[in-house]
């Protein structure tokens, strides 16, 4: 089981890269598709619902051109 401890992190992570993405009019599928993972994966990051890795972050990061840490922030 997860440790819950992490809940409220893996929200605001998945919650930034959101807000961010719609920011600059972006689809989750074009993130997505662009980012190489898989549509279904993008939204359970976006939802907070468990870990993420650092690698998918780097790629999602690199389709939005913002610096990774962007989705610490918060």
């Amino acid at each position: 089981m997860e440790d819950n401890r992490y809940e409220a992190a893996y929200k605001m992570i998945g919650n930034n890269i959101r807000t961010i993405r719609n920011s600059k009019g972006l689809s989750m599928e074009a993130v997505a598709n662009e980012a190489n993972i898989e549509y279904r994966q993008l939204g359970r990051i976006e939802r907070g619902e468990g870990n993420v890795t650092v690698a998918s972050l780097l790629k999602i990061a690199g389709v939005l051109k913002v610096d990774i840490g962007r989705f610490f922030q918060g």
